[in-house]
């Protein structure tokens, strides 16, 4: 059976290894159980976590034990790691909250019965810990000086890091030890920006331990360009479909750059290399078709497949290709609401077509916005029922994203 090292090499996973010829060799002899950290900051997991979820579901594919640990107490801090600012403080309803959501989400994806995978809360330990204690036995262990050394804390200090982040670090690596006396954790992953976070959790391991400890980052999900995928204009791209509807979902893998249509089907499908290697390869028109699978197999692990056709049903009914517009994502409003006209802005932020009415009226200045084919050029301009077409009126921004505002 192939090494799921050698899969998630080939595949564009892998950017960084602590042993890289030691964690191959004990991928390949046993099930290895391993875990990789989610913050629940949102309250919903997006685009950037779900490559780590990727890497769970083809470690545990290859008979490893995931450990999908919800940071219930590290949240509580923020980690400073690829940040310019301090992150907004949440409360402990807040997090508890949003790591509920994160449970429901992943469920759907990784294999949690028979003790497969394991779901757990940083809280259950930090959130107890005695603070006197905590420095004698585990920050002896860190030097300060080399702390400040990493990435993730020397780019704040010109700003300035708090002594409340500084920790992030120290509890991180705590949470690695804790996993292993609790459940035998070897292997610690993580996006590449957790890299001096996760050697300082191996580090801590081998010296309270005197056990060998792992740890392994991927590439974090970005461009040819080099730019993070996942955000558009009205924000960041969610795995929940209140936030992100599938057919939005659908559209923006269907119109990501021709050079990042490989990339995307390594890092975010499960279909073959050769199928992937042959699709990569298609140029011009032929591209599309590319997309078009790489749509439906994202939007498939994320909504279903159920919702991934109906996504592809609504786009082609948008773009000429079919005639089924009960697809295309569409808000019901009462008609008594345009009784006496409702202007265009409210009628944008009704339907969360744009954060907000000022990007409404941006949007509308720079000929973004067309109705039923249209160009809207009045911001000030009165939508009336008698605009609606059976009921239904077409709204598109931008070159490729639809909304149906319907009648009830």
């Amino acid at each position: 059976m192939k090494n799921v090292f050698d899969t998630l090499m080939e595949r564009g996973y892998i950017k960084q290894t602590t042993h890289e010829d030691e964690i191959r060799e004990l991928l390949g002899k046993e099930s290895v159980t391993f875990y990789i950290g989610f913050d629940p900051t949102a309250d919903s997991l997006h685009v950037g976590h779900f490559l780590q979820i990727m890497v769970m579901t083809h470690m545990q594919r290859a008979g490893h034990r995931p450990i999908f640990l919800i940071g219930g107490g590290t949240t509580m801090v923020g980690d400073p790691s690829g940040k310019t600012d301090m992150r907004k403080m949440l409360t402990q309803e807040e997090i508890e909250h949003n790591g509920e959501c994160f449970k429901r989400q992943v469920s759907n994806i990784l294999d949690f019965s028979k003790d497969q995978a394991i779901m757990i809360n940083n809280a259950d330990w930090l959130m107890n810990l005695k603070y006197i204690p905590f420095l004698r036995e585990v920050g002896k262990h860190f030097s300060v000086n080399r702390m400040l050394t990493a990435e993730c804390y020397k780019a704040r200090l010109e700003k300035g890091l708090s002594f409340l982040e500084f920790n992030y670090m120290i509890m991180q690596a705590y949470d690695f030890l804790q996993l292993h006396e609790r459940h035998g954790c070897k292997l610690q992953l993580g996006g590449d920006d957790q890299w001096s976070n996760i050697i300082a959790g191996t580090d801590l391991i081998r010296r309270v331990k005197a056990e060998p400890a792992f740890g392994m980052t991927f590439t974090l999900l970005t461009t040819s360009e080099g730019k993070k995928m996942g955000k558009t204009e009205s924000g960041a791209i969610w795995l929940d479909s209140e936030k992100t509807s599938p057919y939005d979902f659908y559209q923006y893998w269907r119109n990501v750059d021709d050079d990042d249509v490989e990339k995307c089907l390594l890092l975010l499908t499960f279909l073959p290399i050769e199928e992937v290697r042959r699709l990569g390869a298609l140029e011009g028109a032929e591209i599309n078709k590319a997309k078009e699978i790489l749509a439906f197999e994202v939007t498939k692990l994320i909504h279903g497949e159920d919702e991934a056709h109906k996504a592809a049903e609504g786009a082609k009914a948008l773009f000429g290709k079919g005639n089924n517009d009960e697809n295309i994502p569409f808000t019901e409003i009462s008609k008594s609401e345009f009784a006496e006209g409702m202007e265009i802005l409210t009628l944008l932020d009704k339907i969360k077509i744009v954060p907000s009415k000022s990007e409404g009226r941006r949007l509308i200045k720079q000929n973004g916005l067309s109705i039923e084919g249209k160009k809207v050029e009045d911001v000030k301009l009165i939508i009336k029922v008698e605009d609606f077409k059976d009921g239904r009126l077409l709204i598109k921004k931008g070159k490729k994203m639809y909304r149906q505002v319907r009648l009830i």
